[in-house]
């Protein structure tokens, strides 16, 4: 069994008869004391997170996880609908799962959902997703300070801080990890 100092964001754990998945892990190693684990885990029966320490040398079971990709179809009141490519099945998954990575969900994108005990657990969205400009203002004449820049509204409603070239209806690149533009498409 590996320790705790091996877990990683995203592994599925068992912890007190429940399977748990890691959503944030820190190594901390205080002056004086021995080193721990902090972990932020979430319930895959009820949803709810908690705050963990582990002793670095802990022994943690780990669950296994299965990846399959699906492609995005579209958002109701119900939750968020995906289809599986190679089975045309439809997959609806809570607005709970998709915490990140609902502001970059655009038509027929593909992402990485994980499965533990047959239960999605969590919605991996890739590195950096290509968006439509729906509302930008119009950059001033003359303001062409260093890296001047304006908000943007994509078309998930995600509003964005882009170069004051971009007009409206153009397709721009953003990183998914910290919601920064990257460039045109």
């Amino acid at each position: 069994m590996p320790a705790a100092n091996d877990l990683r964001k995203g592994m599925a754990i068992k912890y007190n008869n429940d399977t748990y998945v890691v959503l944030e892990v820190t190594h901390r190693t205080p002056g004086n004391l021995r080193a721990f684990v902090q972990a932020i885990i979430r319930s895959i029966k009820n949803g709810k997170s908690s705050d963990v320490r582990f002793s670095s040398t802990e022994k943690i079971e780990l669950v296994d996880l299965q990846r399959r990709p699906l492609e995005f179809s579209y958002k109701d009141h119900q939750g968020y609908h995906f289809m599986d490519p190679e089975s045309y099945e439809t997959v609806e998954l809570d607005e709970v799962l998709l915490t990140g990575a609902k502001d970059y969900l655009v038509e027929n994108l593909r992402v990485e959902v994980l499965y533990a005990e047959g239960k999605a657990v969590e919605v991996e969205v890739p590195a950096s997703v290509i968006m439509k400009v729906i509302e930008s203002p119009e950059g001033l004449r003359g303001d062409t300070a260093s890296n001047v820049q304006k908000p943007a509204t994509l078309e998930s409603g995600l509003i964005v801080n882009v170069p004051l070239f971009i007009k409206e209806g153009e397709m721009i690149k953003i990183d998914t990890r910290n919601g920064a533009y990257m460039g045109r498409a």
